[in-house]
């Protein structure tokens, strides 16, 4: 089963009430408003896209040391992919299918994170939970996605759904903004130029892992070229 396949049947379960939090009719609507207004505000468009330049960054990973983009790249190419945190079943649910084709991604030379506005507490239990072995890299206040153009502010009614669900994001992020990354993956090159890029105002939508392997393969003929 595919990832969109698995995320597809999250989301009906997730509608009909088979979570222990159950939404209301209101809380459904709530967040279909919230995800229509943010395709159509465009800002997916103009985020980062192949071809750009990647920002370099430098962020603490769950024990707290930082991670530098610029090493990484040294090594080979990298994956990054933008995690809302803990708390999103969906978001989850991608990063176990990352884990799953860690080895293949790494077979080809590359390194892989996962980037979250989320403290380094919950990154760690984001790893237990999920069993990775790849770090989640903590962004504070998003400013990493904001230069990647994928940072959004929640609109004010969609914040009193997420407290409704106890979603309290300053307390997840250490963060007194309601801000969140669109979820997004990266596949930068070792020159630092976006090789891939999906990103989705629909955090239910998630590109498949498998569709990284060719854009690695690609990346690592060149550098045999």
């Amino acid at each position: 089963m595919s990832l969109q396949d698995r995320l597809d049947t999250l989301k009906a379960d997730f509608e009909a009430g088979r979570f222990p939090l159950k939404p209301s009719a209101h809380d459904l609507e709530t967040m279909r408003r919230a995800t229509t207004e943010l395709i159509a505000g465009g800002q997916a468009q103009r985020a980062l896209k192949g071809g750009d330049r990647a920002p370099e960054f430098t962020l603490n990973g769950p024990d707290g040391k930082p991670v530098s983009s610029l090493e990484l790249l040294n090594r080979g190419p990298l994956v990054a992919s933008f995690y809302r945190g803990v708390w999103c079943p969906y978001c989850n649910m991608e990063l176990q299918a990352l884990e799953a084709a860690l080895p293949e991604i790494a077979a080809r030379g590359a390194s892989l994170v996962a980037i979250s506005p989320q403290t380094a507490a919950n990154s760690r239990k984001s790893q237990r939970d999920n069993k990775l072995s790849f770090p989640i890299l903590s962004d504070t206040g998003s400013e990493v996605a904001d230069a990647f153009g994928i940072r959004f502010p929640l609109p004010d009614y969609l914040i009193e759904t997420y407290k409704h669900f106890k979603t309290e994001l300053p307390a997840f992020n250490a963060d007194p903004s309601w801000v969140l990354p669109m979820p997004a993956r990266y596949v930068i090159g070792m020159d630092g130029v976006i090789a891939y890029a999906e990103v989705n105002p629909d955090y239910t939508h998630r590109p498949d892992p498998s569709e990284l392997l060719p854009i690695l393969d690609q990346l690592k003929t060149s550098r045999a070229a």
